[in-house]
């Protein structure tokens, strides 16, 4: 854990590393996996939040760019509900391409039946492979952003749908005993 220090004249100083740091390095460090804790030298008040937000704004606009300014930017407007909105167009995302690989396979695997390069037999085991393969990426992809939707809400101290469902069950199913208790 770097534990970095800013000062009242904007410099990092970087306790782990006995060094100060420049925006471009802390950014360095944080993409290289290094986890970070940035306090004001003066108040003790934790600034990781504001820097890396300041990072995310500077990065240019080359391929390597971790978050885009307009999905920041419609993440301040619309509140943190958004990350849901963009959780579910990645998820549409991947379906569609995976469905159009489907497609893409029958297509394939049909033209080499015809050109006969393979059996219809061979042809439908390797439709039911290349298939198999697709729905199990397809699966990790959902479980993976699953988990990051999660992980997500779980920093941003929100709950889930299904955390605020069972809380309504639970609310539903009190308030149907106190009705009970209440005609008793």
């Amino acid at each position: 854990m770097h534990l970095i220090k800013k000062y009242v004249n904007r410099k990092l100083y970087d306790t782990t590393d006995k060094c100060y740091l420049t925006m471009d390095r802390l950014a360095e460090l944080i993409k290289a996996g290094a986890e970070v804790s940035i306090i004001d030298n003066e108040t003790g008040d934790d600034l990781t939040s504001t820097i890396v937000s300041q990072l995310l704004a500077r990065e240019d606009s080359g391929t390597d760019k971790a978050v885009p300014s307009r999905v920041l930017m419609q993440m301040l407007r619309k509140g943190r509900g958004t990350l849901f909105g963009y959780g579910k167009k990645y998820v549409a995302l991947w379906q569609s391409a995976l469905t159009m690989s489907k497609d893409e396979i029958e297509k394939l695997v049909n033209s080499l039946i015809v050109d006969k390069e393979i059996s219809e037999s061979d042809g439908k085991n390797l439709k039911k492979e290349i298939l198999g393969f697709a729905n199990n990426l397809k699966s990790w992809i959902i479980e993976n952003i699953d988990q990051r939707v999660s992980e997500a809400l779980k920093v941003m101290n929100l709950s889930s749908k299904d955390q605020v469902n069972d809380l309504t069950k639970r609310v539903d199913a009190l308030t149907r005993k106190v009705k009970e208790l209440e005609k008793k």
